[in-house]
C-alpha cells in the first residue's frame, strides 16, 4: 500500500507537470515571435536548455555528492538515450504537426488518445503477459482515453485565453493557409498526419523504453534521467540550432519568450523524473503511462479554461469527460496486471545488490518488472 502510494504521487507529479507544459510553451512561442505568430525552433532550443540543466547537471551534481543505488550499464544508456530521443523526437512532431497546419483541438486528441494505446500494446509485447489483462482493466484503459479526448474536444473555446492578444488567432490561422500554400492542401494534410504519427509512436514507446533503461541501471532513478537530458540536448538544442543557421525564422530570444520556453522544459524534465520515480517505487508502463496521457490533457485544459475565464461554459460533455478519466484511472489502478512472484534467481540477484535493507524488498519486487 504504501509502495502503490508513491507510486501515485509520482505520476500525479508528472501530469501536473506534463498538464501545465502546453499551456506555458505556447506563451514561449508567442513571446519569441517578431510577426505575431508563432516561433518554433527557438522555444525548442529552450525546453532543451531547461531539460539539459534539470536532466544532466543536477543529476550529475547529486551523483558526485551523494551517489546513489544502481550502476551504469551499456545496455540502460543505450535505453535511457532511446527513451530521451523518443520523448524530444515527439515532441518536436507537434510542433511540425502545427507548421504544416494542424490545430490543437484534433492535433492534442489524437496524440493523448493513440500515445497510450501504443504504450500498452508495447508493454504487453514486451512482457508476455497478454493473458494477465483483464476485461474490467481495457475497460478502464477505454474510459480513460475516451475521457481524454471527449475533454479536449468539448473544453470552453467561447473567448480567447487573456495572454494570447485576439491579433494572434487570426495569425495563427494565417500560419496555416501559408503551410497549405507551400504544400498543398493534400500534402499538408498527409505532413500533418505523419507529424502525428510520429509523435503518437515516440511517445506511446518512451515509457516502456525508459522502464527498460532504468531496469538495466539496477533502478537507478538519477542515472537514465541524466541520459535523457543528453538526448534532449543533442535533439532539442544542437539540431535546432544548426536548422536556424541554414533557415531562419521570424523569431528572437526575448526575455518574456525565453522566460516561458524555459519554464516549459522545466515541467517537461520535472515530469520525466516522475515517471521514473513511479517505475522506481513497483509501477509499471502498462497503467502509469495511460495515466499519464489521460491525466495531463485534463490539467491543461482546466488550466485553459481557467485562465481563459470560461469557467461558466463549462458544458456537460466536458464534465463527463472529467469523470470518464477520474472514473477509468481508479479502474486502472485496482486492476492493473500485477505479474508473477520473482523466481529464485531474481530473489538471489536482488540479495547481491547494495541497496539499504529498506530498499532491498522493493527491488527484489522490481526485478520482475525487469522482464519488461
Amino acid at each position: 500500500m504504501r509502495s502503490m502510494l508513491f507510486v501515485v504521487t509520482s505520476f500525479m507529479v508528472t501530469i501536473l507537470a506534463w498538464g501545465v507544459y502546453g499551456p506555458v510553451l505556447h506563451w514561449g512561442q508567442h513571446g519569441m515571435s517578431t510577426d505575431g505568430g508563432l516561433a518554433r525552433m527557438r522555444p525548442f532550443v529552450c525546453v532543451g536548455l531547461a531539460y539539459f540543466a534539470i536532466g544532466v547537471i543536477v543529476p550529475a551534481v547529486l551523483l558526485k555528492l551523494r551517489g546513489e543505488q544502481g550502476d551504469w550499464t551499456v545496455r540502460g544508456i543505450v535505453f535511457s538515450l532511446a527513451g530521451g530521443a523518443l520523448g524530444a523526437i515527439g515532441a518536436l512532431g507537434i510542433i511540425m504537426a502545427f507548421n504544416f497546419g494542424g490545430r490543437p483541438v484534433f492535433v492534442m486528441p489524437l496524440v493523448f488518445g493513440g500515445a497510450p494505446v501504443v504504450n500498452s500494446f508495447v508493454t504487453i509485447k514486451w512482457a508476455g503477459r497478454m493473458k494477465e489483462i483483464s476485461p474490467i482493466f481495457i475497460a478502464g484503459l477505454v474510459m480513460v482515453l475516451l475521457g481524454a479526448i471527449t475533454v479536449l474536444r468539448f473544453a470552453p473555446r467561447s473567448e480567447p485565453a487573456p495572454e494570447p492578444k485576439p491579433a494572434e488567432v487570426v495569425d495563427d490561422s494565417a500560419e496555416s493557409e501559408v503551410a497549405t500554400s507551400e504544400t498543398g492542401p493534400v500534402g499538408s494534410f498527409l505532413m500533418q498526419l505523419v507529424s502525428i504519427v510520429l509523435t503518437v509512436v515516440c511517445w506511446g514507446c518512451y515509457g516502456p523504453v525508459l522502464h527498460k533503461g532504468q531496469a538495466a541501471m539496477h533502478h537507478s532513478r538519477l542515472r537514465p534521467l541524466l541520459c535523457v537530458g543528453l538526448a534532449y540536448f543533442a535533439i532539442a538544442v544542437v539540431v535546432p540550432n544548426l536548422w536556424l543557421a541554414g533557415v531562419p525564422e521570424s523569431s528572437a530570444y526575448t526575455f518574456s519568450g525565453t522566460l516561458w520556453s524555459l519554464a516549459a522544459g522545466a515541467a517537461g524534465a520535472i515530469g520525466a523524473l516522475g515517471i521514473i520515480m513511479a517505475f522506481n517505487f513497483g509501477g509499471r508502463p502498462v497503467y502509469v503511462m495511460p495515466l499519464v496521457f489521460g491525466g495531463a490533457p485534463v490539467v491543461n485544459t482546466l488550466l485553459t479554461t481557467i485562465l481563459g475565464g470560461l469557467w461558466e461554459d463549462v458544458n456537460a460533455m466536458f464534465l463527463a469527460g472529467l469523470i470518464l478519466v477520474i472514473a477509468g484511472a481508479a479502474i486502472v489502478l485496482v486492476f492493473a496486471p500485477r505479474g508473477a512472484p520473482p523466481s529464485e534467481a531474481e530473489a538471489e540477484s536482488a540479495k547481491d545488490s547494495p541497496p539499504t535493507p529498506k530498499a532491498e524488498p522493493e527491488v527484489a519486487g522490481e526485478n520482475e518488472s525487469e522482464k519488461e
